[in-house]
């Protein structure tokens, strides 16, 4: 018969502990980067009543004016159903506006309004400012490393342009 377990030997390790550390798979450890950062990002942008999703579609926008939902989805990494939600309710708040594409009347082309630039300001200085701490201990010849391989693990999966 086993010896019961000890329940504070049997709790999951803190961040950055056992496989949650330097031992852990790089996907993990990945993951779990990703998840601390949405929620600082998440926090960050409270006060402006934005989620992170929202976040995202705004800045692709205001690289893209005139995107379609579609497009948007692909560039925020969102879902087509998520995008649609996204679109409505920042329509809604009035930061964005809607009219038909000139050249295919169900594609929808989407624009930010004054508002929506005015929020999206304010959103990219919160946003600044985590990513600050985020990268305060590396050297700016190591960020551009950590930037380039994540882009380069991006780029790995995506098909080649001939073949889309």
């Amino acid at each position: 018969m086993s010896k019961p377990r000890n329940p504070a030997e049997s709790a999951a390790p803190e961040a950055g502990q056992g496989k949650r550390g330097l031992d852990g798979h790089i996907g993990y450890l990945l993951r779990q980067a990703h998840s601390a950062h949405r929620a600082r990002m998440e926090r960050a942008l409270l006060a402006d009543g934005v989620t992170l999703p929202q976040f995202s579609v705004l800045t692709m926008l205001a690289a893209y004016p005139g995107a379609s939902g579609a497009e948007l989805a692909r560039t925020a990494l969102l879902t087509p159903q998520t995008m649609n939600v996204i679109v409505t309710n920042l329509e809604r708040d009035g930061l964005i506006a809607r009219t038909p594409h000139p050249e295919h009347g169900r594609i929808q082309a989407n624009e930010l309004t004054a508002a929506g630039k005015a929020v999206l300001k304010r959103c990219k200085k919160a946003a600044a400012a985590v990513e600050e701490q985020l990268l305060q201990a590396l050297s700016p010849e190591e960020e551009a490393v950590v930037r380039r391989w994540l882009v380069q693990v991006a780029e790995r999966d995506q098909p080649a342009p001939e073949s889309i």
